[in-house]
């Protein structure tokens, strides 16, 4: 059995940064919270709640105090910080600085728009993390679509200026971006902002081509994880036999009928130490 794990994959400069911020902090001190899952990647998550890590829920958050609080790459909106400065919170800011960049740039664009009674739209996950600070840059204005069919609820009579979340699939966010401009009253401008990190978009041509070099494919990542969920989709697309999980326990020796090869690759939230740990397992048990 030829088992080969993807060098492109795992995890992007921001989960990078973030990941370290926690390990550093943990070094010298047996508590730090949270403020929602670090990663999109349970058993990420897991490693480092044994260092010591408490991932909060933003309820729980708001009932904390004299504490330190780490803030991970997804970013939060303005209050977040607010109850940090009330409460004598320390907080540990790991935001990505593209996700940073995008916050300034969406603020800009609604006190721009303010004189034209304009809209700002984001193209991203209702609830998500990102998306919530992103919303918040703006007292949560924005119009969020989640799909092509909710095009419905701009305003095609008045400004728009659209975005996106930073780990959307690159076509989703085009085509939703023709159906807006073709939508708008005439006369009525329209801005079009490609806010998508190509940390992920960039690794698409590149998954590919290296699944096509596997009779099959393990596709490691967080079900939790959006852009886990759009890579795997490429992956799939391209070879069929692609499977999503999360850790070994998910995966099905059925599936390795008449395999010879197997490829390993993931997402941006993925750990390079979980990949080699699935690789183990195939290689323990078929090689």
């Amino acid at each position: 059995m030829r088992v080969e794990i993807d060098q492109r994959s795992g995890f992007c400069f921001g989960v990078i940064k973030t990941i370290r911020s926690a390990e550093s902090e943990l070094k010298h001190s047996n508590k730090l919270y949270c403020l929602g899952d670090i990663v999109h990647n349970g058993m990420e998550v897991e490693r480092l709640e044994k260092m010591g890590l408490h991932s909060v829920s933003r309820e729980e958050y708001y009932q904390l105090k004299d504490c330190k609080v780490l803030i991970r790459a997804h970013g939060e909106p303005p209050e977040t910080y607010e109850h940090a400065r009330n409460n004598n919170i320390e907080l540990i800011d790991a935001t990505c600085p593209v996700v940073l960049t995008l916050q300034e740039k969406v603020k800009g664009s609604y006190e721009k728009s303010k004189a034209q009674d304009g809209q700002i739209v984001i193209f991203g996950k209702k609830g998500h993390a990102e998306v919530i600070g992103l919303d918040g840059q703006i007292d949560n204005k924005a119009i969020v679509l989640e799909n092509i069919n909710d095009v419905e609820q701009i305003d095609f009579s008045r400004p728009v200026s659209l975005y996106s979340q930073t780990t959307k699939r690159v076509e989703d966010f085009y085509a939703i971006a023709d159906k807006v401009k073709t939508s708008m009253k005439p006369g009525i401008p329209v801005e079009i902002k490609d806010s998508i990190c190509r940390q992920v978009s960039n690794r698409v041509p590149h998954l590919k081509k290296f699944v096509l070099n596997f009779d099959l494919i393990l596709f490691v990542a967080g079900h939790k994880s959006s852009n886990g969920k759009y890579l795997y989709t490429i992956c799939k697309e391209e070879n069929p036999r692609t499977h999503h999980i999360s850790r070994t326990s998910e995966i099905d020796p059925a599936w390795f009928e008449n395999a010879e090869s197997v490829g390993i690759c993931g997402a941006t939230s993925t750990p390079n130490w979980l990949m080699e740990e699935v690789a183990d397992w195939v290689t323990q048990r078929f090689d």
